[in-house]
């Protein structure tokens, strides 16, 4: 998914940052962002947060990055 690699990249932040945050390993991580692997709910829900994003955002559902 492209918009976790910029919304990450903004932050300037790389994989391992993000996937030490989650709780995962940097492959795993790297797997979201390319979309090889689908994204969890539970994941979903911490990156929003992480990001002060919309879920609908990080989906791809709207272009509105910060939430109502």
């Amino acid at each position: 998914m492209n918009r976790l690699r910029d919304l990450r990249e903004d932050a300037d932040l790389n994989q391992t940052q993000v996937a030490k945050f989650l709780g995962m390993s940097q492959t795993g991580y790297s797997k979201y962002e390319t979309g090889e692997n689908d994204i969890p709910t539970q994941v979903l829900i911490k990156l929003a947060g992480f990001y002060n994003t919309s879920i609908d955002y990080l989906l791809g559902v709207s272009d509105r990055r910060h939430p109502l």
